[in-house]
């Protein structure tokens, strides 16, 4: 549905020239001019002062395959040099062990627990069907009230938001976050006036790399890759850590294009760039798992000038923590209802974290909910479903050499103890570790007396998070969908506009959904931010997460043809 306001022409035809009209429109346009040029020079000091921030967001990586977290094994020139210009985060987490529940806290600031994205998949972009054998179509989960992408803000603050170009958010997108989001998505399609905010997503370092790319070129020798505890010394398991190290020599050459390109446009000196991984590694027991190995990721800042350049941070960082913080670079307070901290910036938190908390349920057609809490030194693991084995049948995960490898060895029973864990059901339904002595968290202390007092603390800790957090873990996916989606998918309702001195407003009666706007014929959809020119003829609709966009209301100027 299309509504229209239209504003009435009056034309006195018994006149061949209205001399007064004329001069009325005239000083009226040039009033408008004079407003416009003042507006358009204080914009430009004050975005003058803003920094370019860019991601670089490797796809399904630990921070353990890296050399600034201690493994040699591959060169990466262009991280390497990164890191020395830059700061390595030694302690960054991502809140789920896969892609889409972990971008959806990525870009809101909040836990899927907390918004429903906690599920992975929900919202499917890439197929029709999402879970037919659970019963589960596509749908965008009903965030809480005051829920935005966080580049709304930044667009509100004058900043070109670009995305390159996945965005998998576990919801649908709304018109109100890019600027462009696409594979031709770049700063440089915009003015270099403007501050701006670019994202490049790599794919060649998913977990599907390791059977896409197991064919090709392998920049180390399976003879010379390390093979961590949890692992057997095995010519398969061996094969696809070198084909990952190599998808990681692929990574480095794509993100040093981009870091060529900033260079190039003088930008790189003054520019703040984070490269980290979505979440960890693309292996069993890394990816779905909520081990170090499938949660802690590889985190790079540069920041201006490479401030502290070389140095390493051991403050703990949770994904939560990537929006208020670049809102907080940016000069922007972030919002309350953003359940993470600023770690730099002009409203930089006074407290640092004391605790990560993570947490895994559904994966594809597989449920599984656990959830965890790790302190300085240890881990603590609640399993809800323990009569499970943390081998979930996954069949995307089947397409990997390695999988099929170790679920074979198992089934013969050629694994050792170590090895052998992760398959074994029923699983403990808790998991204790200490991570200074035991890194790969080998080794439960769950029922070491000893750390009785440690294990009640973070029991504690959990359940408080479980509670304040409001972690809609424990209702069954298809119960929640009854309660947000009574009658249907809900509409945003449609704009109301009113004329005033400073040009035409628009409000929706939703106060929570945000408003967009274009002139006829163009592809992008801006944000309105303030009343918009009377000379301009234009169309709007309001959108927010988990709702279907509003009609289209449509203005068509008094002063244009």
């Amino acid at each position: 549905m299309v509504f229209l306001a239209f504003k009435r022409k009056v034309v006195n035809f018994s006149l061949k020239y209205d001399s007064i009209g004329f001069y009325r429109i005239a000083t009226f346009l040039c009033f408008l001019f004079v407003v416009s040029c003042k507006e358009n020079s204080e914009k430009l000091n004050h975005n003058s002062l803003l920094p370019n921030i860019i991601w670089l967001v490797a796809e399904d990586q630990s921070a353990q395959f890296f050399a600034m977290y201690g493994d040699s094994t591959i060169v990466l020139p262009n991280l390497e040099s990164l890191a020395k210009d830059g700061v390595t985060f030694l302690n960054a987490y991502a809140t789920v062990p896969v892609c889409a529940p972990a971008r959806s806290s990525i870009i809101t600031g909040m836990y899927p627990t907390t918004l429903g994205t906690h599920n992975m998949r929900t919202y499917n972009a890439y197929a029709k069907a999402n879970q037919p054998e659970l019963g589960i179509p596509s749908y965008s989960p009903l965030v809480p009230n005051g829920t935005k992408m966080f580049t709304e803000y930044l667009r509100k603050a004058g900043y070109y938001c670009t995305n390159n170009s996945k965005e998998d958010y576990n919801f649908r997108s709304t018109l109100a976050a890019w600027d462009e989001s696409s594979a031709e998505a770049h700063w440089r399609n915009n003015d270099k006036k403007t501050p701006f905010f670019s994202v490049f997503n790599f794919g060649i370092c998913h977990e599907s790399g390791i059977w896409k790319q197991g064919n090709e070129a392998l920049f180390v020798s399976p003879d010379s890759v390390p093979i961590p505890p949890y692992f057997p010394d095995d010519p398969i398991i061996r094969k696809d850590l070198a084909v990952n190290y190599s998808n990681l020599k692929r990574l480095d050459d794509q993100l040093g294009i981009i870091l060529k390109q900033l260079k190039e446009d003088g930008l790189y000196d003054n520019s703040i760039i984070f490269f980290y991984g979505d979440h960890g590694g693309p292996f069993p027991r890394h990816k779905r798992a909520l081990y170090e190995t499938g949660t802690k990721v590889p985190m790079l800042v540069k920041f201006q000038k490479n401030r502290n350049g070389g140095a390493v941070d051991e403050r703990f960082m949770s994904f939560v923590d990537l929006a208020p913080t670049v809102l907080s670079m940016a000069g922007i307070l972030p919002p309350p209802h953003m359940q993470g901290i600023a770690l730099e910036g002009a409203f930089k938190a006074k407290k640092e974290n004391r605790y990560i908390f993570t947490s895994s349920d559904r994966f594809d057609g597989q449920v599984d909910r656990i959830r965890a809490v790790r302190s300085q030194r240890y881990k603590y693991i609640k399993n809800f479903n323990p009569v499970i084995s943390n081998a979930l049948p996954i069949a995307y995960r089947t397409q990997m050499p390695m999988m099929q490898r170790l679920d074979m060895l198992y089934k013969n029973g050629e694994l050792d103890s170590i090895s052998s864990n992760w398959f074994i059901a029923p699983k403990p339904e808790e998991e204790l570790y200490d991570l200074q002595e035991d890194p790969y968290e080998l080794n439960n202390l769950a029922q070491n007396t000893i750390l009785k007092d440690t294990l009640q603390k973070l029991q504690e800790v959990l359940y408080n998070w479980i509670k304040e957090s409001k972690d809609l873990g424990k209702y069954p996916e298809k119960d929640l969908m009854e309660n947000w989606f009574v009658n249907g998918i809900p509409k945003v309702q449609g704009l109301s506009l009113t004329e005033t001195d400073k040009g035409v407003a628009l409000t929706s009666d939703f106060h929570e959904a945000s408003i967009v706007w274009r002139t006829p014929g163009d592809q992008k959809w801006q944000l309105y931010t303030e009343p918009l020119p009377k000379i301009r003829t234009f169309e709007a609709k309001a959108v927010h997460i988990g709702y279907e966009d509003s009609a289209v209301l449509i203005y068509q100027c008094e002063f244009c043809d």
